[in-house]
Order: C-alpha cells, then sequence, then structure tokens
C-alpha cells in the first residue's frame, strides 16, 4: 500500500468531509496532502497540484507564504489567544485600525468572529437589534436576492437560495424576502450587462417599497454570487441598492467573504459602486487562508444605538470564544502588509487579462454558453446546448468530471456543477494561467463528449455538486 492509500484509509475510518457525500469515496480517491508551498500542494507520494481555487477561495499568496509564516511565528512566541472581554491586545488593534482605514470611508467600528457564516449572523443580528433599541422591533425581516449564498448556519442559511444547502432544513428557516437576482447571464441577448442589471432593480425596488417597514437589512454578495455559480452582475445595481436602503430606511449589508481582497478587481467590490454599506463582512482572504477569522465592519451610527448603560439592556450580547484571536491577527497584519508593499492590486489586473485571453477559444466550443470574469474570477459555463443555454440535468456530474481529470494532470479545479472557474492565488504566473486553461479545455472536452443520459429531476432541478 502506497503512503496515500494508507493516509486515506485512516481518513475514511475517522473523519466526516465538508461538502460531501462520504460514499463517493468508494470509488473517487481522498487526496492526502502533505505540504504546500506556494501555488502547489503536494501529496504524500510526491505528486502537486496547482491549487486554482485558492483551497476554497481563501490563499490569495500562496502556501507557506515566509511572509505571513515569520509573522505568525514571531506572534506565538508572545500571545497565543486572550479573552477579548475586558481585554485587548496590540495584533487586533492595529488590524482594525488599518480595517477601517483601508475600507471605503464611513466605518468606524470592527466586530470579529471565527468564520464567515458568523459574521454574517453578527451583522444580521446587529441589524436587527438596532431597529429594536430604536423602538422599531417589527423591522425584522430581510430582503435577498434568489441564488445567494452566504453560509450554512441558520440564519445565513436563510438568507441564502442555493436549493442544495436550503432545502433540507427549509423549516428551520427565518421567513425571508427574496428578489430576483440581477445574475447577467440570464440577460436577454443584445442587452448589456449595465442595462440588465438596472432592468432587474426594479423588482429590489418594488419589494423595498412594498416591505420596508417589516425590514432590517437587505443582503447581497457585490458583483459576484459565488457559490451560486459564480453568477455575476453589474456594480450600478449596488449603487441603486444603496440609494434605495437610505430612501426607504433600510440597512445593506455587503457579504463580501469571498469578493474583498482584491478578488473583484479591487480591494472590496463596494469600491466599484462608489458606494458604503452599513454592515461590510469579511473573511476568507483576511488571514491570508491561515486561520479562521471573520470582521464585521460597520458605521458609527449603528454602534451609538448600542452604546448606553448596562440597565437599559441594549448592549450587543453576542460572542466567539477566538473573537480577535492574536495569531490569526498577526497572519491578517501580514496579509495587508503584502497588499501595501507589493502593490497587488495593480499587478493582478495583468494576471487577469492573462486569465482572459488563455481561455478565450473556449467562446468557441459548442458546449461552453459563456466565459465571463470579474477581476480575478473566472468563470466558465458548460451547457447542453449553447443556443437555448440549455444546462445539463445536475444528476450526470459534468463538472466531477472535469475535476477528476485535473488531478490526473495535476490541477485543482472544482468546479461548480457545470461551471468551471479559476479563482487562483494573485501568485500565479502567466506560464501557469496557461496550464490552468489547457487542463480545463481538456476537462470539458471530455465532460462534454457524450450526449445527456439522465432524465433532469422535477423537485431538485438546480442541484450541484457544491464545489
Amino acid at each position: 500500500m502506497g503512503l496515500n492509500a494508507e493516509w486515506m484509509q485512516r481518513d475514511l475510518e475517522v473523519l466526516w468531509h465538508p461538502c460531501t457525500q462520504m460514499k463517493d469515496h468508494e470509488r473517487l480517491p481522498v487526496i492526502p496532502i502533505r505540504r504546500g508551498e506556494g501555488i502547489w500542494l503536494e501529496d504524500f507520494e510526491g505528486k502537486r497540484y496547482l491549487d486554482a481555487v485558492s483551497s476554497w477561495w481563501v490563499n490569495v499568496f500562496g502556501h507557506a507564504n515566509p511572509r505571513i509564516n515569520q509573522r505568525i511565528k514571531d506572534q506565538v512566541d508572545q500571545l497565543e489567544h486572550v479573552i477579548l472581554a475586558g481585554f485587548s491586545h496590540q495584533p487586533v488593534i492595529e488590524l482594525s485600525e488599518r480595517l477601517l482605514r483601508l475600507a471605503p470611508a464611513g466605518f468606524s467600528r470592527v466586530f470579529y468572529a471565527d468564520s464567515g457564516s458568523a459574521g454574517i449572523e453578527v451583522a444580521l443580528k446587529m441589524s436587527y437589534h438596532y431597529w429594536h433599541n430604536l423602538g422599531q422591533p417589527e423591522k425584522k425581516r430581510f430582503i435577498t436576492l434568489t441564488n445567494s449564498y452566504h453560509g450554512e448556519t441558520v440564519a445565513a442559511m436563510s438568507v441564502g437560495d442555493v436549493a442544495l444547502f436550503t432545502e433540507t432544513y427549509k423549516s428551520l428557516l427565518m421567513d425571508t424576502i427574496k428578489v430576483p437576482t440581477p445574475d447577467c447571464y440570464l440577460r436577454p441577448e443584445g442587452v448589456s450587462w449595465e442595462e440588465h442589471s438596472r432592468t432587474m432593480f426594479a423588482a429590489m425596488e418594488q419589494a423595498l417599497e412594498q416591505h420596508h417597514q417589516e425590514v432590517a437589512a437587505v443582503i447581497v454578495e457585490p458583483l459576484v454570487q459565488g457559490a451560486g455559480g459564480m453568477r455575476m452582475y453589474h456594480p450600478v445595481y449596488l449603487k441603486l441598492l444603496r440609494e434605495a436602503c437610505d430612501r426607504y430606511g433600510v440597512h445593506l449589508i455587503h457579504d463580501e467573504i469571498a469578493v474583498g481582497f482584491g478578488r473583484t478587481g479591487t480591494m472590496f467590490a463596494c469600491e466599484q459602486a462608489g458606494i458604503t454599506p452599513d454592515f461590510l463582512v469579511l473573511s476568507k482572504a483576511l488571514t491570508g487562508g491561515y486561520l479562521a477569522m471573520s470582521a464585521v465592519l460597520t458605521t458609527d451610527k449603528v454602534y451609538q444605538a448600542f452604546y448606553d448603560d448596562y440597565a437599559t439592556l441594549r448592549a450587543f450580547l453576542h460572542s466567539h470564544t477566538y473573537t480577535g484571536n492574536p495569531l490569526a491577527c498577526a497572519a491578517a497584519l501580514a496579509t495587508l502588509d503584502i497588499f501595501e508593499q507589493d502593490n497587488v492590486i495593480e499587478a493582478n489586473k495583468a494576471l487577469a487579462a492573462k486569465m482572459a485571453s488563455a481561455t478565450a477559444h473556449l467562446a468557441d466550443h459548442p458546449h461552453v454558453s459563456e466565459i465571463r470574469q470579474t477581476g480575478m474570477i473566472l468563470a466558465i459555463e458548460m451547457v447542453q446546448d449553447k443556443a437555448s443555454k440549455t444546462a445539463y440535468p445536475w444528476q450526470e456530474r459534468r463538472g466531477l468530471k472535469v475535476f477528476q481529470h485535473g488531478l490526473e494532470r495535476g490541477a485543482l479545479l472544482r468546479p461548480l456543477g457545470s461551471v468551471v472557474y479559476f479563482l487562483p492565488p494573485y501568485i500565479i504566473t502567466p506560464e501557469q494561467i496557461d496550464f490552468l486553461a489547457e487542463v480545463a479545455s481538456e476537462g470539458i472536452d471530455i465532460a462534454t463528449r457524450d450526449s445527456v443520459s439522465v432524465a433532469v429531476s422535477k423537485r431538485f432541478p438546480e442541484h450541484r455538486d457544491p464545489g
């Protein structure tokens, strides 16, 4: 038995993996990783895999980055953790100061949690509690977009709309108001992204007009709906939404867990609309892919609604044991140093252009309906019929064939259903982008070679591999 097989056997005896039907591993190998370096992951037998998905969208500057490593090593000798209730420490103060300087103007406070989903829960609770403190407890509902994803804790699922993650738990979820997504993949032929996004805003305007008296906040993934298939829309939608939320007295929550820190071409996606939301939720790339942490940035107006004598019970009594963990803060500070010292946002423009040119030929593929891109996110949509954009039945798992081919060639490509996407670390080279484009092209050819053989489920028509 080889080392990989040995570790896989031990794994399958004790682990339950996320986003996985464990029975799949009767035929699909678990890949045990021994080490990472830069953009590469290496298994126990020396095979390397180019990490094209940044290990679930978190690793922006490579595995075992020496600068982040050193910052964490220095911190671990000073302070590994301390309660953040009634105590504080240098890394969390410095990180908060830097995030507020870096983010769009208008934020004044940072609240920390342990994961993206937990950060969403914080923002939802904080918005609801704000209105409660102001004597408007009837403002307790949330408006969200169809095809959205905000995490997998119960409240985060409630404001999401990807059936694969929410269908089973419907009876547990809050009653939210869902508005049609501005997803530009669905635009009529000949209509621009901006025009379609403006048109789709009418449904949001109507929902706000009708429900604003009972709505605490609108929550969106700005510019890119990640787990919904890397579907994208124009920044004008965010600008219109900010204006409408102000007009109707409703908070705006931006979930930039996946799209923050340079992923869309600017440090934060909201910058492209020239707006500041009431809550900005950050995670994933915040610590460079090293440690779990999320941050919720908000305004002084929100903060002051909770600031009062203890007996009024207006305080935001929400906590996580590892809130503001010093080691995670150290990783985040090192990550921000790299952004600042290496002029990353500007350098990414050339890499994004290379991703576009390397995949441009796939526009002519008979089973590719669209290649779409926002900054350092590029998605290729495979379809059964190009002219009608008829999707493949999810049961056929076409994306899984691309994933398997990628592993054979030494690339970690993990499609979302029939959407193959590149979301690589920012240290990727032009030559490595060419390699990924080659592997993806081969994988798409293999995945679309056979005709449709499985009927579409009427119950769950939009289920897919979770990516």
